[in-house]
């Protein structure tokens, strides 16, 4: 069964959050599967490791992932404007996959979240679609014609899937922002499953 690969890194669980309503979206395409992956935190001391699997939540994404997968969602979310560093550390460790084109043609797509309405999440999603472009992926976003897009007060863009935590990382995920996630795990999978016909 083909599956879309969901890659995120999540401090406080709103990310994580996003990912698995992102990854039911997926799932409600006849036919495909989402595979849920983590990324491990980076750390400025490099003697200290990480556990080659997560005490808790989705596995750690392998390259193997990006190999297997029949599309990509990257979610993250916003240090100043940008992904935060253990995505980017995961990406830059893409360079043979991009080299060998392991995700070209293939649909993709990003999700975020923010502190503050105007914390960034329209710039950080577009740091997470750049690299995608590198690699030769299709971008996928979410078309003003999805209602939610229109209503949404607490996140949402074009560029992706986005929710506003709250400076206390706190807020819960509104009913557009869910709506938003799975539509575009939905719009991904459905374009994955086009692709493969």
């Amino acid at each position: 069964m083909p599956e879309i690969l969901i890659v995120y890194y999540s401090r406080t669980g709103n990310v994580a959050q996003l990912a698995r309503l992102v990854a039911r979206g997926v799932e409600e395409v006849p036919g495909m599967r989402a595979r849920l992956r983590s990324v491990p935190p980076v750390a400025p001391v490099t003697a200290t490791a990480t556990p080659p699997v997560p005490e808790e939540g989705a596995p750690y994404a392998t390259l193997d992932d990006l190999r297997e997968c029949a599309g990509v969602i990257l979610g993250s979310p916003t240090r100043f404007g940008n992904m935060a560093a253990p995505l980017k550390h995961f990406i830059d460790s893409t360079g043979a996959e991009w080299a060998s084109g392991t995700l070209v043609g293939k649909p993709a797509a990003a999700f975020t979240s923010t502190s503050t309405m105007h914390g960034g999440q329209e710039s950080t999603l577009l740091t997470m679609l750049l690299p995608l472009l590198h690699h030769g992926a299709l971008i996928v976003g979410l078309p003003f014609t999805e209602a939610a897009l229109n209503s949404t007060t607490t996140g949402g863009t074009p560029y992706g899937a986005s929710h506003v935590t709250g400076t206390n990382a706190d807020r819960a995920l509104s009913e557009d922002s869910r709506v938003l996630a799975r539509t575009l795990g939905r719009r991904v999978a459905t374009i994955a499953a086009k692709l493969a016909s």
